[in-house]
């Protein structure tokens, strides 16, 4: 059926070609770009099928290779964050800090005094790098609540793949300047209350 369709067009001579030559790419191209084929099938004739050819394949593979290069990129490095964050003097300036503690380790952290044009994007720019999104897992993991009403206005929820991640994100964005407010980053109240059960201070 492939080589049929040029035929009717009427291009037999260009179609000889590419059967002879290469047909294999013409089996692969030729549903999608009939119309470039003949076209490109004329470059082959004059430069040689190699340089033309090979190209779908080779960029496919940049395609996935850029995407795994651009992880990183996508997110602050590291430099940044300390760029940016308050040193310890700084921080107890603000009364934000005051009476900070961190809480109890678990993998989903609390971030509050969040400027209002804060947008989600803006804190999965800073803790995505404490994701590997090439685990489907830890992509799955990786859950961003941000509140912009009411009373939890300017505070979110950030649920990262483990305790480890977020201790470090807990460690390297505590005190981040974002929009000209720094950020306030604790453990989240665990949503399986450990010793508050035994006490009787479940909160609802």
């Amino acid at each position: 059926d492939v080589f049929e369709q040029p035929q009717h067009v009427g291009h037999k001579k260009i179609e000889f070609h590419i059967t002879t030559d290469i047909p294999s790419v013409l089996q692969i191209n030729s549903e999608k770009e009939k119309n470039d084929l003949y076209a490109t099938t004329e470059e082959i004739n004059n430069t040689g099928f190699g340089r033309i050819f090979p190209a779908p394949s080779s960029n496919d593979k940049m395609e996935t290779k850029e995407e795994e290069d651009e992880i990183p990129s996508e997110f602050i490095s590291r430099r940044d964050l300390e760029k940016n964050r308050l040193s310890r003097e700084e921080m107890e300036k603000y009364s934000v800090f005051k009476n900070y503690e961190p809480g109890d380790p678990n993998c989903r952290i609390y971030v509050k005094n969040l400027a209002k044009q804060v947008q989600e994007k803006d804190l999965k720019f800073i803790f995505g790098r404490y994701v590997d999104f090439q685990s489907e897992v830890e992509r799955n993991m990786f859950d961003i609540r941000l509140m912009k009403e009411g009373r939890m206005k300017g505070q979110a929820f950030i649920g990262l793949p483990n305790e480890k991640a977020a201790a470090k994100a807990l460690k390297e964005a505590n005190g981040y300047v974002l929009f000209e407010k720094p950020m306030v980053v604790q453990f989240a109240r665990s949503a399986r209350p450990k010793q508050d059960a035994n006490e009787g201070k479940r909160k609802k």
